[in-house]
């Protein structure tokens, strides 16, 4: 009997450290927005070279990481790697540059849209997992991203648009995680995650980058340690949490946005409109969730 309390007890331990895990990744990746927007009033430093600090950080840890443990790369299919990589990169790009131009809130509800796209990019591209009613939710969640675009305006603010932009690239690099899952290994797809990544910014983006002082230093490393930790923090939860529960917990930085914007960075409140997008947004990914299994 003891036996086996024992045994339920390390269960629900394991669980709670995985919550934690996972509520812990998004609450890193909404306080990696907020200090892009905390930095404003002292820096100017574009969208870019957060990212490129970001993806420089995380190749780093990979390669630290992968040395002491003696690990090796194995590549076998390089065009999912490369898939990955691009869009991981692009959704990251569009994210932050969401946050620049617009509301901390929005930018990060917009970019938890990215379940939403996944379902709608697998009733186009995987017929196996066309599913009808998960469609008809998605619509229904698509009327919840509209109020929060236009509430009240002819045309959407362009930083919802990048908003916007960040949840359709960021689906696309989950579906390509997911199949590179099937070939590789989470180190090598980090590895070329993080490695292409910053070469890719480095290309596009050089003449945004340059030697930073000690005030420029501390905000690109902060909004890099955050957003890195919160990658991690991620992977870590989900190894003792349902892919439902941590679906659902990780969706929760759509309510944390929403409530806690207007009190740190002093966002504008949502509107009735935008609470109604959010929690139609946040309701279809907890359903999405719920279907899968």
């Amino acid at each position: 009997m003891n036996i086996q309390f024992s045994g339920i007890h390390s269960k629900v331990s394991r669980q709670a450290v995985g919550w934690f895990a996972v509520f812990g990744s998004a609450f890193c990746f909404y306080l990696a927005t907020l200090i892009i927007r905390w930095a404003e009033p002292h820096v100017t430093i574009e969208s870019a070279y957060f990212v490129f600090a970001r993806l420089l950080l995380g190749f780093i840890v990979v390669s630290v990481t992968m040395t002491l443990q003696k690990g090796r790369l194995k590549p076998k299919r390089f065009h999912y790697l490369i898939g990955r990589a691009v869009a991981n990169t692009i959704a990251v790009f569009c994210f932050y540059k969401a946050v620049e131009m617009g509301s901390v809130a929005e930018a990060n509800i917009l970019n938890m849209t990215y379940p939403l796209f996944v379902a709608v990019f697998s009733w186009f591209f995987l017929r196996g997992q066309r599913d009808f009613l998960s469609l008809l939710i998605v619509v229904v969640a698509f009327s919840g991203v509209w109020l929060i675009l236009s509430p009240g305006d002819i045309e959407p603010g362009l930083g919802n648009l990048w908003g916007l932009g960040s949840g359709i690239t960021a689906a696309a690099a989950i579906i390509y995680l997911n199949i590179s899952r099937r070939y590789h290994d989470s180190q090598t797809i980090l590895f070329f995650m993080f490695g292409l990544g910053s070469i890719l910014i480095l290309i596009f983006f050089h003449d945004a980058l340059f030697i930073p002082n000690t005030t420029e230093l501390f905000f690109l490393l902060s909004c890099s340690v955050a957003g890195v930790l919160g990658q991690y923090l991620i992977t870590y939860g989900f190894l003792y949490v349902t892919a439902v529960e941590g679906s659902i917990i990780s969706s929760g930085r759509i309510l944390l946005a929403a409530l806690l914007g207007p009190l740190l960075v002093a966002d504008p409140s949502l509107t009735v409109s935008g609470w109604c997008g959010a929690l139609l947004i946040f309701f279809a990914n907890a359903f999405l969730a719920l279907r899968k299994t």
